[in-house]
């Protein structure tokens, strides 16, 4: 009998002390995955900042940022992962079948979320093919704005109204980007059809030149006004083309101070900016003849009272 108690206090024992030390692996393993994951994160935080420092592109830097935060996303995942399985092990739980099953299941999860995996991969390619950056401004299909955030998953645009929208990669399928190495303020001026072209031309050409040699306008505008002509003829007016050759994201600054240069100039010129204006057209009869228009000019109700009072008065 006093063999048998002192086996199972043994036993007792030995359970306490085996949970204490798997306790305590798990806690290591916790804490070492803990450091490694921060450890790594700040390498690859301090690589990026030594790469961006070799350049002064500032696109090169802003993709580096973006890489960069996308490779500690992952190297946090990875890690967590491999601690998790290592949990498990010292748990006594086989990570094997643990495997084949999630490898089931994955394969069950991928049918069922087609579009999940289109999004990771489509911002897979997305980041590795440079095509947005934090801080572009982009189109994507009907959803315009600047790049505030690219993840594997989706791509978040703040629009000018200040509405953030979240488009999920798996549904990009063209990208129009606004802010790559320069762009064209491309302008379309109206004049009426009795204003001289070229002379009309002349002043868009004085107007830009003066635009350009404005202090506020240095390192926004790369080039001379660049005049294309006539654009075509509209129903009122005379179409003139015009660009300016512009800083990435400053030709929208460019082209509104240009248009209120040249309104002045147009005011000060006399060129009119036209109205749409109506021709109305009574017909002809066989010989070419064009009949009388019929206009009759109607009085208001309280004109007409006061032209009645006016000639009674007279009376």
């Amino acid at each position: 009998m006093k063999d048998d108690l002192i086996d199972m206090a043994a036993t007792m024992w030995a359970g306490i002390g085996g949970g204490t030390v798997t306790a305590l692996r798990i806690v290591v393993i916790l804490s070492l995955a803990w450091v490694l994951i921060t450890v790594l994160q700040r390498a690859i935080r301090a690589f990026r900042i030594r790469i961006s420092s070799r350049f002064d592109d500032r696109e090169v830097i802003k993709r580096a940022e973006t890489l960069g935060r996308v490779f500690r996303y992952l190297a946090a995942v990875v890690v967590s992962l491999l601690a998790g399985m290592l949990v498990l092990a010292e748990l006594g739980i086989s990570v094997a079948p643990i495997l084949g099953a999630a490898g089931v299941v994955g394969l069950a999860v991928g049918f069922g979320a087609q579009s999940l995996v289109k999004d990771y991969f489509t911002g897979f390619f997305i980041l590795l093919e440079n095509q947005i950056r934090e801080g572009d401004v982009v189109k994507l299909g009907e959803h315009a704005g600047l790049v505030e955030v690219v993840t594997l998953r989706y791509v978040q645009l703040r629009d000018y109204d200040g509405y953030v929208h979240f488009v999920p990669n798996g549904q990009i399928n063209t990208v129009v980007n606004l802010s790559r190495g320069y762009a064209q303020a491309v302008m379309d001026i109206s004049v009426a059809y009795r204003e001289n072209v070229d002379e009309v031309m002349v002043v868009m050409q004085e107007t830009g030149a003066a635009l350009r040699a404005d202090s506020r306008m240095d390192g926004l505008i790369l080039d001379a006004l660049e005049m294309a002509g006539v654009e075509r003829w509209d129903d009122s007016a005379v179409i003139i083309r015009c660009r300016f050759k512009c800083a990435p994201l400053q030709q929208w600054t460019v082209r509104r101070e240009y248009l209120r240069l040249l309104k002045q100039a147009f005011d000060a010129r006399g060129i009119e900016i036209p109205f749409p204006h109506l021709t109305v057209y009574a017909g002809q009869d066989r010989e070419g003849h064009a009949p009388a228009l019929p206009l009759q000019l109607q009085r208001s109700p309280t004109a007409a009272v006061a032209a009645a009072r006016a000639d009674a008065e007279a009376a």
